[in-house]
């Protein structure tokens, strides 16, 4: 999928959030500036979260308050699963929110086997993001 703006990055947020169940976990990957907390932005304005979305680098989560709960984590500060799993990664990854996760190669271990895979790269323009989403139940779509 390409979009070609931070407001068509959001929508495909929104539009994928139909296909999401309760208790999902998205890890997302590309570089930084690639348009990952964009995506996360979008996902919570469709989830009705109204307060400022932004990455949590250095607090490392932020949880949202929706139906269900909207958990971002962001792992570029952490060196390891082991790291990840002090943070208690492993209880939001458990629970019925959604969880999404930056940087989440870092705590690959973590990950379950129905984890959602997306990848974001920046385009020949600098607006422009092709984002790759890896669904547990089908093939890579681009």
């Amino acid at each position: 999928m390409v979009t070609h703006s931070p407001a068509e990055t959001r929508r495909l947020a929104a539009d994928l959030l139909r296909e999401l169940q309760p208790g999902a976990v998205l890890a997302l990957h590309g570089d930084l500036g690639a348009g990952k907390t964009c995506f996360v932005q979008g996902l919570a304005a469709a989830l009705g979260v109204h307060q400022p979305v932004s990455s949590p680098t250095f607090t490392l989560i932020h949880e949202y308050e929706s139906t269900p709960p909207l958990y971002h984590a962001d792992l570029y500060r952490i060196r390891d699963a082991d790291d990840a799993y002090g943070l208690g990664l492993d209880e939001y990854i458990d629970g019925d929110g959604f969880t999404v996760i930056e940087w989440a190669e870092r705590a690959a271990e973590l990950l379950p086997p129905d984890t959602w895979h997306l990848t974001f790269e920046v385009g020949a323009d600098l607006t422009e993001r092709t984002i790759t989403i890896e669904s547990p139940n089908r093939n890579p779509n681009s």
